[in-house]
């Protein structure tokens, strides 16, 4: 089992576009009678890239030294929210889609509406994330709709009364395993997760998890998340797994074993380190980011907070080869560059290259050494497979885009 990940602000900013969540292409069987689509609203975060790659790297160092696996709501760059209902009639709030946490919670900004199908359970709940923000209140089960085609019955909700450093959230949905609630509800060892309900009440067949993004900068930025299998027409080969890793603390997450290089030459040995759809960058050990840096001949942008190259530099750039269960993975040149369409949103020079592969801060040999976020998972179709512990990835037509 694997905890949790990332939490993020809604603020006031313009959508860059809709990811719909889709569980109507499983390989599975399912017992939805029609595709379940739900949309997800993709924002981009107006405090910069420099402050969420801070905040990154602490949250990663208290990972490393077994703190707090939870994350704050305002430290990524892209955030992914959807419109869930709860109770019957429901009444709908705008979440975050976290695949990092696993308990769903609403009401921070918006009142929770009782209907017939609430139920009190008499028990609390908090949750802390790693930057102090935190949110609690009571715990509650009711009828949690995602689509006509995913209606949870008995499903946990906490009932925030109190939340700091939660920014506009009307709550969260957690799509993470259910060993990340331990602690977290009162006189409860573990909460079953919406996914975890899914499946017992035969909504869906398996506890699997695809995710497909395109790239933000593509001009058809979609993307879903698949209950129940993967989205078989969203990749262009097989989906290659890996067992989660056993090394700790990367173990304790969606973690995996990965070896990387540049070109021909290794900057990273094997080791542990996790995938994470709510982390915005791709981090890996300072030792193996000085390596990256001396071999792009890339600067520090310390307005920005990423590495900088020049037209020249990014000509001659190579690619990253992810080696993973016995399957390389090739990150691009265009692949490591933040979008340059969205190279102001974050307090970049429009006409400026960024490269979006970023400092852990710590050394290898701390048990999670990379973090693998949203910059890996667009170019690649990723499965978690809490069925079967492990996490599998397969090549898209995003693989190769020159988009950014």
């Amino acid at each position: 089992m694997f905890p949790s990940r990332s939490l993020s602000s809604l603020l006031a900013l313009p959508a860059l576009a809709f990811i719909s969540l889709s569980a109507s292409a499983s390989p599975y069987p399912r017992t939805a009678s029609s595709p379940a689509t739900l949309k997800l609203a993709v924002r981009i975060n107006s405090y910069g890239i420099k402050n969420i790659a801070a905040a990154d790297r602490a949250r990663i160092q208290a990972r490393q030294a077994g703190g707090s696996s939870s994350i704050s709501a305002i430290n990524n760059v892209m955030t992914y929210t959807a419109d869930i209902g709860v109770g019957n009639p429901p009444t709908y709030y705008t979440v975050l889609v976290d695949t990092g946490s696993s308990n769903t919670w609403i009401g921070t900004t918006k009142a929770y509406e009782k209907t017939a199908t609430s139920r009190d359970t008499g028990n609390t709940f908090s949750v802390g994330y790693g930057d102090g923000s935190s949110v609690s209140g009571e715990e509650y089960t009711d009828t949690v709709t995602l689509n006509a085609d995913l209606v949870i019955d008995n499903q946990s909700i906490g009932v925030a009364s109190q939340s700091s450093g939660m920014g506009s959230l009307e709550g969260l949905i957690g799509l993470g395993p259910a060993d990340l609630t331990q602690g977290t509800v009162s006189n409860t060892y573990e909460v079953a997760t919406v996914t975890d309900n899914l499946y017992k009440q035969r909504t869906i067949s398996s506890e699997v998890l695809g995710v497909f993004f395109a790239p933000a900068s593509s001009s058809d930025s979609s993307g879903e998340l698949t209950f129940g299998g993967y989205d078989a027409s969203k990749i262009t080969g097989d989906v290659s797994y890996v067992p989660i890793t056993t090394t700790s603390p990367a173990s304790e997450y969606w973690g995996i074993d990965q070896s990387i290089r540049y070109g021909s030459m290794p900057i990273l040995d094997e080791t542990a380190g996790i995938v994470d759809t709510g982390t915005t960058l791709i981090y890996i050990a300072s030792d193996a980011f000085h390596k990256y840096q001396s071999a792009t001949g890339a600067i520090l942008n310390e307005n920005v907070g990423l590495l900088q190259i020049s037209s020249a530099q990014y000509e001659k750039l190579s690619s990253l080869y992810f080696a993973i269960g016995g399957v390389t993975y090739e990150l691009t040149p265009n692949a490591q560059i933040w979008p340059r369409s969205l190279n102001t949103a974050v307090g970049g020079d429009a006409n400026s290259i960024y490269l979006v592969i970023a400092d852990t801060g710590s050394p290898s040999g701390s048990g999670l050494d990379f973090t693998n976020g949203y910059c890996f998972l667009e170019r690649f179709y990723s499965v978690f497979d809490t069925t079967n512990s492990r996490v599998g990835f397969a090549t898209t037509q995003y693989t190769d885009a020159t988009t950014n």
